[in-house]
Protein backbone atom coordinates (compact mmCIF):
# COMPACT_ATOMS: atom_id res chain seq x y z
CA UNK A 1 0.00 0.00 0.00
CA UNK A 2 1.47 3.33 -1.08
CA UNK A 3 1.06 6.59 1.21
CA UNK A 4 0.25 8.54 -2.05
CA UNK A 5 -3.15 8.94 -2.02
CA UNK A 6 -3.24 10.60 1.29
CA UNK A 7 -4.80 14.48 -0.25
CA UNK A 8 -2.09 17.37 -0.36
CA UNK A 9 -1.19 20.28 2.17
CA UNK A 10 -2.86 23.40 0.81
CA UNK A 11 -0.77 25.33 2.79
CA UNK A 12 2.87 23.57 1.10
CA UNK A 13 3.44 25.66 -1.58
CA UNK A 14 4.63 22.54 -4.02
CA UNK A 15 1.18 20.29 -3.10
CA UNK A 16 -0.50 24.21 -3.96
CA UNK A 17 1.10 23.65 -7.63
CA UNK A 18 0.77 19.92 -7.90
CA UNK A 19 4.66 19.37 -8.25
CA UNK A 20 6.00 16.97 -6.16
CA UNK A 21 9.00 19.06 -3.67
CA UNK A 22 12.42 18.05 -4.96
CA UNK A 23 13.54 16.96 -1.09
CA UNK A 24 11.24 16.31 1.07
CA UNK A 25 12.28 15.33 4.89
CA UNK A 26 9.70 13.59 7.30
CA UNK A 27 9.90 13.44 10.78
CA UNK A 28 13.59 12.63 10.69
CA UNK A 29 15.29 12.01 14.09
CA UNK A 30 19.33 11.38 14.15
CA UNK A 31 21.78 10.44 17.04
CA UNK A 32 25.31 10.70 17.22
CA UNK A 33 25.41 8.01 20.08
CA UNK A 34 23.62 9.14 23.30
CA UNK A 35 23.25 12.33 21.51
CA UNK A 36 20.40 13.15 19.49
CA UNK A 37 21.58 15.98 17.17
CA UNK A 38 18.24 16.05 15.10
CA UNK A 39 14.94 15.82 16.72
CA UNK A 40 11.69 15.27 14.22
CA UNK A 41 13.05 17.32 11.53
CA UNK A 42 10.10 18.17 8.69
CA UNK A 43 10.98 19.81 5.26
CA UNK A 44 10.39 20.04 1.78
CA UNK A 45 12.13 21.79 -0.97
CA UNK A 46 10.43 22.67 -4.16
CA UNK A 47 12.19 22.35 -7.52
CA UNK A 48 14.97 25.57 -7.84
CA UNK A 49 14.01 26.76 -4.39
CA UNK A 50 16.94 28.00 -2.56
CA UNK A 51 17.06 28.00 0.76
CA UNK A 52 19.91 29.50 3.53
CA UNK A 53 19.66 27.48 6.78
CA UNK A 54 21.78 29.28 9.76
CA UNK A 55 21.56 28.69 13.42
CA UNK A 56 24.83 28.58 16.16
CA UNK A 57 27.59 26.17 16.23
CA UNK A 58 26.38 22.31 17.09
CA UNK A 59 22.42 22.98 16.25
CA UNK A 60 22.55 20.23 13.17
CA UNK A 61 22.52 22.43 10.39
CA UNK A 62 25.24 20.68 8.54
CA UNK A 63 24.08 17.59 10.16
CA UNK A 64 20.91 18.24 7.85
CA UNK A 65 22.08 18.85 4.46
CA UNK A 66 24.47 15.92 5.12
CA UNK A 67 21.74 13.58 5.38
CA UNK A 68 20.14 14.57 2.44
CA UNK A 69 22.77 13.11 0.23
CA UNK A 70 23.28 10.30 3.05
CA UNK A 71 27.11 11.17 3.77
CA UNK A 72 25.27 10.72 7.69
CA UNK A 73 22.11 7.84 7.74
CA UNK A 74 19.15 8.71 10.40
CA UNK A 75 17.78 6.66 12.53
CA UNK A 76 13.86 7.61 12.32
CA UNK A 77 12.02 9.00 9.33
CA UNK A 78 12.57 9.58 5.82
CA UNK A 79 13.80 11.49 3.31
CA UNK A 80 13.31 11.22 -0.43
CA UNK A 81 15.13 13.85 -3.13
CA UNK A 82 14.14 13.65 -6.64
CA UNK A 83 11.68 11.03 -5.72
CA UNK A 84 13.96 8.74 -4.62
CA UNK A 85 13.95 6.98 -0.91
CA UNK A 86 17.43 7.85 0.50
CA UNK A 87 16.35 5.92 4.18
CA UNK A 88 15.45 2.54 1.60
CA UNK A 89 19.20 2.77 1.49
CA UNK A 90 21.60 0.20 -1.52
CA UNK A 91 21.40 1.57 -4.88
CA UNK A 92 19.22 4.49 -3.80
CA UNK A 93 22.21 6.39 -2.13
CA UNK A 94 24.23 6.46 -5.45
CA UNK A 95 21.31 7.30 -7.46
CA UNK A 96 20.63 10.04 -5.17
CA UNK A 97 24.27 11.18 -5.35
CA UNK A 98 24.74 11.21 -9.16
CA UNK A 99 21.69 13.99 -8.72
CA UNK A 100 23.02 15.84 -5.42
CA UNK A 101 26.53 18.06 -5.85
CA UNK A 102 27.94 18.96 -2.84
CA UNK A 103 30.70 21.68 -1.51
CA UNK A 104 32.32 21.27 2.01
CA UNK A 105 33.73 24.06 4.57
CA UNK A 106 37.19 22.36 3.56
CA UNK A 107 37.57 21.94 -0.23
CA UNK A 108 38.17 18.01 -0.69
CA UNK A 109 40.39 18.39 -3.67
CA UNK A 110 42.78 15.44 -4.71
CA UNK A 111 46.34 17.57 -4.18
CA UNK A 112 48.01 14.92 -6.42
CA UNK A 113 45.49 15.88 -9.48
CA UNK A 114 45.49 18.99 -11.65
CA UNK A 115 42.44 21.28 -11.28
CA UNK A 116 40.66 19.55 -14.61
CA UNK A 117 41.60 16.03 -13.62
CA UNK A 118 40.27 16.54 -9.88
CA UNK A 119 37.15 17.73 -12.23
CA UNK A 120 37.10 15.29 -14.50
CA UNK A 121 37.35 12.30 -12.23
CA UNK A 122 33.58 11.69 -10.89
CA UNK A 123 31.99 12.16 -14.69
CA UNK A 124 34.39 9.56 -15.78
CA UNK A 125 33.59 7.20 -12.85
CA UNK A 126 29.93 7.55 -11.85
CA UNK A 127 28.65 8.79 -15.51
CA UNK A 128 30.50 6.88 -17.91
CA UNK A 129 31.98 9.55 -20.06
CA UNK A 130 34.87 9.35 -22.10
CA UNK A 131 37.73 11.40 -21.94
CA UNK A 132 36.90 13.88 -24.40
CA UNK A 133 33.09 14.35 -23.11
CA UNK A 134 35.10 14.69 -19.49
CA UNK A 135 37.38 17.48 -19.83
CA UNK A 136 34.78 19.37 -22.36
CA UNK A 137 32.73 19.33 -19.33
CA UNK A 138 34.94 20.04 -17.31
CA UNK A 139 36.74 23.02 -18.66
CA UNK A 140 32.70 24.37 -19.72
CA UNK A 141 32.52 24.82 -15.82
CA UNK A 142 35.58 25.64 -14.66
CA UNK A 143 35.50 28.54 -17.31
CA UNK A 144 31.55 28.76 -15.66
CA UNK A 145 33.11 29.53 -11.97
CA UNK A 146 35.65 31.78 -14.23
CA UNK A 147 39.04 30.17 -13.68
CA UNK A 148 39.70 28.26 -17.04
CA UNK A 149 43.11 29.19 -16.62
CA UNK A 150 43.93 27.26 -13.85
CA UNK A 151 42.83 23.72 -15.40
CA UNK A 152 46.69 22.71 -15.43
CA UNK A 153 47.61 23.88 -12.59
CA UNK A 154 47.41 21.76 -8.87
CA UNK A 155 45.45 22.89 -5.69
CA UNK A 156 48.24 23.95 -3.77
CA UNK A 157 49.00 26.38 -6.58
CA UNK A 158 45.70 28.62 -6.16
CA UNK A 159 44.23 30.52 -3.05
CA UNK A 160 41.31 29.27 -1.23
CA UNK A 161 38.95 30.97 -2.96
CA UNK A 162 39.88 29.79 -6.26
CA UNK A 163 39.76 26.61 -4.64
CA UNK A 164 36.45 26.33 -3.40
CA UNK A 165 35.36 27.75 -7.15
CA UNK A 166 36.99 24.57 -8.54
CA UNK A 167 34.86 22.49 -5.72
CA UNK A 168 31.87 24.34 -6.81
CA UNK A 169 32.81 22.99 -10.41
CA UNK A 170 33.82 19.78 -9.80
CA UNK A 171 30.05 19.54 -8.45
CA UNK A 172 28.62 21.27 -11.23
CA UNK A 173 30.26 19.29 -13.66
CA UNK A 174 27.75 15.57 -12.41
CA UNK A 175 25.34 18.08 -13.69
CA UNK A 176 23.27 17.84 -10.50
CA UNK A 177 19.22 18.80 -9.97
CA UNK A 178 20.63 19.94 -6.35
CA UNK A 179 23.32 21.74 -4.94
CA UNK A 180 24.08 21.72 -1.03
CA UNK A 181 26.78 24.32 0.56
CA UNK A 182 27.82 23.29 4.00
CA UNK A 183 29.95 26.44 5.43
CA UNK A 184 31.48 26.90 1.92
CA UNK A 185 33.20 30.47 2.81
CA UNK A 186 33.84 29.70 6.43
CA UNK A 187 37.33 28.44 6.05
CA UNK A 188 38.38 31.20 3.89
CA UNK A 189 40.36 34.50 3.83
CA UNK A 190 37.60 37.47 4.40
CA UNK A 191 38.44 39.05 0.99
CA UNK A 192 37.93 35.58 -0.64
CA UNK A 193 34.44 35.07 0.60
CA UNK A 194 33.58 37.43 -2.34
CA UNK A 195 33.86 35.88 -5.11
CA UNK A 196 32.79 32.34 -3.73
CA UNK A 197 29.29 34.37 -2.73
CA UNK A 198 29.13 35.67 -6.46
CA UNK A 199 29.47 31.96 -7.99
CA UNK A 200 26.75 31.13 -5.33
CA UNK A 201 24.59 33.81 -6.41
CA UNK A 202 25.06 33.27 -10.40
CA UNK A 203 24.35 29.75 -9.76
CA UNK A 204 21.20 30.73 -7.81
CA UNK A 205 20.06 33.10 -10.93
CA UNK A 206 20.21 29.67 -13.49
CA UNK A 207 17.43 28.35 -10.75
CA UNK A 208 19.41 25.49 -9.35
CA UNK A 209 17.79 24.14 -6.15
CA UNK A 210 20.26 25.05 -3.38
CA UNK A 211 20.94 24.59 0.49
CA UNK A 212 23.24 26.58 1.87
CA UNK A 213 24.01 26.45 5.06
CA UNK A 214 25.98 29.72 6.08
CA UNK A 215 26.35 33.06 8.15
CA UNK A 216 26.53 35.17 5.52
CA UNK A 217 23.55 37.24 5.98
CA UNK A 218 23.77 39.34 2.77
CA UNK A 219 23.61 36.43 0.90
CA UNK A 220 20.69 34.82 2.56
CA UNK A 221 19.43 38.54 2.01
CA UNK A 222 20.02 38.67 -1.86
CA UNK A 223 19.43 35.23 -2.53
CA UNK A 224 17.01 32.92 -0.66
CA UNK A 225 13.68 32.17 -1.00
CA UNK A 226 13.45 30.59 2.61
CA UNK A 227 15.54 31.12 5.62
CA UNK A 228 15.34 28.41 7.90
CA UNK A 229 16.84 28.60 11.50
CA UNK A 230 17.71 25.46 13.34
CA UNK A 231 18.69 25.36 17.21
CA UNK A 232 19.32 22.51 19.55
CA UNK A 233 18.42 19.99 16.42
CA UNK A 234 15.26 21.33 15.66
CA UNK A 235 14.16 23.93 12.93
CA UNK A 236 13.28 26.77 15.05
CA UNK A 237 11.48 29.44 12.45
CA UNK A 238 11.58 29.29 8.66
CA UNK A 239 10.68 32.49 6.84
CA UNK A 240 11.05 34.59 3.79
CA UNK A 241 14.37 36.82 4.56
CA UNK A 242 12.56 40.33 4.60
CA UNK A 243 10.42 38.83 7.06
CA UNK A 244 12.69 36.49 8.86
CA UNK A 245 15.30 39.39 9.05
CA UNK A 246 12.98 42.13 9.91
CA UNK A 247 10.26 40.39 12.05
CA UNK A 248 11.88 37.14 13.70
CA UNK A 249 9.07 35.09 15.59
CA UNK A 250 11.12 33.10 18.00
CA UNK A 251 13.72 34.09 20.60
CA UNK A 252 16.31 32.39 20.06
CA UNK A 253 16.37 33.74 16.09
CA UNK A 254 16.07 36.95 17.66
CA UNK A 255 19.23 36.50 19.67
CA UNK A 256 21.01 35.05 17.08
CA UNK A 257 20.23 37.80 14.57
CA UNK A 258 21.38 39.75 17.28
CA UNK A 259 24.87 38.56 17.38
CA UNK A 260 25.98 37.16 14.02
CA UNK A 261 24.51 40.91 12.78
CA UNK A 262 26.61 42.77 15.31
CA UNK A 263 29.75 40.89 14.50
CA UNK A 264 29.10 41.43 10.97
CA UNK A 265 28.61 45.11 10.99
CA UNK A 266 32.02 45.05 13.29
CA UNK A 267 34.33 43.76 10.17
Amino acid sequence: MTDTMQSPDPANTSAATGAEPIIRIEAVDKWFGQFQVLTNINLEVAAGERIVVCGPSGSGKSTLIRCINRLETVQKGRIVVDGIDLTAGGKNVDSVRQEVGMVFQQFNLFPHLTILQNCMLAPMRSRGLSKVEAEAIAMKYLTRVRIPEQARKYPSQLSGGQQQRVAIARALCMTPKIMLFDEPTSALDPEMVKEVLDTMISLADEGMTMLCVTHEMGFARSVADRVIFMADGKIIEQAPPQQFFSNPQNEKTRNFLGQILNSQHAH
